[in-house]
């Protein structure tokens, strides 16, 4: 439909000139999930035409406190490309993003697809081959954040970038619903929280991703990075930030800005 092309070149070119545009919601006459999915298909089917690679799915909207915000009562994704990757502990352009935040996760990482469904929780164990810290960087096309529902999932669930720790670890013996985190800027902790504020716990989180994308164009593949959710409060990014998240159990990884 062409107000769904229209929305999705607002946000492109927003992305692509580095200043944040308006809403997007006002062009579209269904402002619904499945409205902002099909906007964010026409940019992920761009990306992919211009090369880039994709790499995984970032879930959002994991925190009952924010749905309850939006008026939601589900998660929603995105996709992550190679080039939103960014190494652990070495510089990050600041300038990559347009109003970044920082938030702490766990990434699962995929050894099978899951392909079809409806999964149950020990479908994505067998699945994930290790799990990793991570810290997203979340970000808006949108200007000052002024984001609906349909805004967030048009523009690709406001991802912008991710770092992932170097150390895997395997889930046995592994209880993500009762790990800790605490991550600190500049050595100051500015976000605490634990597995369970994801949807109760990530693998719930990545059920509900695998159930979403079983029977879609874009399935979750072996390999695929899956960033859950973020177990605690988001925090402004600035140039000359340096952000440390630590999680029990899985370790840590830092998002360094310059």
């Amino acid at each position: 439909m062409d107000e769904w092309a229209e929305a999705a070149g607002r946000l492109h070119e927003a992305e692509r000139s580095g200043k944040p545009c308006a809403p997007v919601r006002d062009l579209l006459a269904r402002a619904d999930p499945a409205t902002g999915y099909a906007v964010q298909e026409i940019n992920t089917r761009r990306s992919l035409a211009d090369g880039r690679r994709l790499v995984g799915r970032k879930i959002g909207l994991t925190s009952q406190v924010v749905q309850r915000q939006l008026g939601v009562d589900q998660p929603d994704f995105g996709m992550l490309f190679a080039d939103m990757a960014f190494p652990d502990g070495l510089p990050i352009p600041a300038e990559r993003f347009l109003q970044p935040k920082a938030e702490a996760e766990v990434a699962l990482v995929l050894a099978s697809d899951l392909e079809g469904g409806p999964f149950t929780v020990a479908d994505v164990i067998r699945a994930v081959d290790f799990v990793l810290p991570a810290i997203e960087i979340v970000d808006s096309r949108i200007a000052d954040w002024d984001i609906t529902l349909v805004d967030t999932i048009a523009d690709n669930a406001s991802s912008g970038g991710f770092v992932l720790g170097n150390t895997p670890v395997g889930l046995r013996g592994l209880d993500l619903r009762l790990a800790g985190m605490a991550m600190t800027l500049r050595g100051k902790e500015v976000s605490t929280g634990a597995g369970a504020a994801c949807l109760g716990h990530p693998l719930n989180a990545a059920v509900w991703l695998a159930d979403a994308l079983g029977r879609t164009a874009f399935p979750l593949r072996a390999g695929d990075v899956v960033l859950t959710g973020s177990l605690g409060p988001v925090v402004p990014v600035a140039a000359g930030d340096v952000f440390e998240a630590r999680i029990e159990g899985v370790g840590s990884v830092r998002a360094v800005f310059q």
